[in-house]
């Protein structure tokens, strides 16, 4: 039974919140994200239980919004080790289909470190490798994979660079499928979280990473928080002596889906067992806009036509601002159903704009 210190029913690790929006917003116009700090920033720097159990970077995010909820060393450079496979399954499902079969070449068979002993020559298709990569963390899948998709170790990993900014993940850089030991090889827990949320998009990594159990192969998932933690539905697990133990969770409730990136991290599901307990705790996903609300935009009335979600503490939801403004035409640009969009801010920071559609 996990102990959570509360205050008013508020988890602990959120509870500065109350009666601080101003310095919430203070902290939003000075950070790029604009995201809550729930580590510990704002008491006096006093070693706890909670920082104390702390891996070296941490990051928890909304996927659909990629709110940051929770971030300590977010930004520092680190090694991943197999959590890097999250990066090349999304590559891998955007280079190639699932039922394409080929024989294992030979710089594959007999990789060091986890594997499922492919051997050389021996015919599998994508889809068996991939689970292979994300239940059993297969080195031999991931070098056998990138070398059909690519030729080449250096080519694939080329092409994870370019998933990877697709993603929003600007300062990491892979050099390998798997994440051995590899100078230059590098995430931060916010690149490797929004990765995530990219690669969670894919319908198939979600099941592939979600599976328990895959018959086919008698694979059993590697990953202990699917069978530990509530709600949850993926992703990776990692260790080198260099990376330390690295842990990425998604999980689900209530209609929202968190991201947690802990890396170095020696209590790795317990960590983040508290800080997706605490991230949902403190947050609910708050439709912001129904997208068949009317919006008056001069003497006309739209709408977006879509709902818009986003995550919020209760004391935030007072400091939203919804505008709308007429639509600007340029040159020959010309859209009649368009009449104008609409903005909203939390906290003065931009959350959303979206069009707005004659009603």
């Amino acid at each position: 039974m996990k102990e959570h210190h509360k205050t008013s029913g508020k988890p602990f690790h959120f509870r500065f919140l109350t009666g601080f929006l101003t310095a919430a917003y203070c902290v939003c116009l000075a950070s790029p994200a604009g995201y809550a700090l729930w580590d510990g920033k704002f008491r006096a720097g006093a070693e706890t239980p909670e920082r104390a159990a702390a891996g070296a970077a941490e990051c928890v995010m909304e996927a659909e919004s990629r709110r940051i909820l929770y971030e300590r060393q977010g930004d520092v450079p680190l090694p991943m080790a197999s959590t890097t496979k999250i990066l090349t399954a999304v590559t891998v499902l955007e280079n190639a289909s699932l039922e394409e079969e080929f024989p294992v070449p030979e710089q594959a068979a007999g990789v060091e470190g986890s594997s499922v002993y492919l051997e050389k020559g021996a015919v599998y298709s994508v889809k068996d490798l991939l689970y292979g990569l994300m239940l059993r963390s297969g080195n031999d899948c991931a070098e056998a994979l990138a070398l059909h998709v690519s030729g080449s170790i250096g080519e694939f990993a080329q092409k994870m660079n370019e998933t990877a900014e697709k993603a929003g993940a600007l300062h990491s850089f892979f050099k390998n499928p798997h994440g051995l030991p590899c100078e230059g090889h590098y995430t931060t827990a916010r690149d490797l979280t929004l990765i995530t949320c990219y690669a969670m998009h894919n319908i198939v990594f979600r099941e592939i990473v979600g599976t328990r159990y895959y018959a086919s192969r008698g694979w059993e998932n590697k990953n202990k928080m699917l069978r530990r933690y509530k709600g949850a539905t993926g992703v990776k697990t990692g260790y080198t002596k260099e990376a330390g133990r690295c842990l990425v969770t998604s999980a689900e409730r209530g209609g929202m889906t968190l991201v947690c990136t802990v890396l170095n991290c020696p209590a790795m599901y317990e960590r983040t067992e508290r800080l997706l307990d605490d991230a949902f705790g403190a947050y609910e996903r708050v439709c912001v806009l129904d997208g068949e609300t009317p919006l008056a935009v001069g003497n006309e009335i739209g709408r977006t036509g879509e709902s818009l979600f986003y995550p919020m503490y209760p004391e935030e939801r007072e400091h939203l601002r919804i505008e709308t403004a007429p639509r600007q035409v340029f040159g020959r640009e010309k859209n009649d159903e368009i009449i104008g969009e609409v903005k909203i801010y939390l906290l003065n920071r931009l959350i959303f704009s979206r069009n707005l559609y004659k009603l």
